[in-house]
């Protein structure tokens, strides 16, 4: 993914005021640790008024009839997350409303930060180790042990 790319997505969404906090790979990358991605981790509110406000800003990005089909029902539902592509390819942007019983939107610490003079909603470094700490997936692990060491952050926290 482009840096530009991002950037204009994180601009529609302020310009729309979703609510949202940048976590994953790019928030990592926002908080100071750099690692290829090839996409886009955001958690949504699943709010209805809120979803409508996040198709008008990828509408704003991209040309695509398919951001109709994001739906609010969906991200509440049993399986809470949705993975648009961008017709332009080559990312994926993951809308995440809920991870399992462990978190929920209203459960993401974050903070405001500036990247390029968007505010941009972005998980704090203690946020991502404890998403990142007890997954299965190896990267993550590696993620997590990367936030702990350069934030100080305790395997207890």
């Amino acid at each position: 993914m482009r840096f530009e790319q991002a950037v204009a997505i994180l601009r529609a969404f302020e310009q729309e005021e979703v609510r949202y906090v940048l976590i994953g790979s790019m928030a990592m990358a926002a908080q100071g640790l750099i690692r290829a991605t090839q996409d886009v981790d955001l958690f949504i509110d699943p709010d209805p008024g809120n979803i409508e406000r996040l198709k008008r800003a990828l509408h704003a990005v991209f040309q695509d009839p398919s951001i109709d089909e994001i739906d609010a029902t969906d991200l509440s539902g049993a399986y809470p997350v949705i993975r648009y592509g961008p017709p332009e390819g080559g990312f994926v942007i993951d809308l995440v409303a809920r991870i399992g019983s462990a978190f929920g939107f209203e459960d993401i610490e974050s903070e405001d930060l500036s990247i390029e003079g968007v505010r941009v909603r972005v998980a704090t470094p203690l946020m991502l180790y404890r998403m990142k700490r007890d997954t299965v997936r190896p990267q993550d692990r590696v993620d997590a042990e990367r936030l702990r060491e350069t934030f100080g952050l305790s395997e207890d926290d």
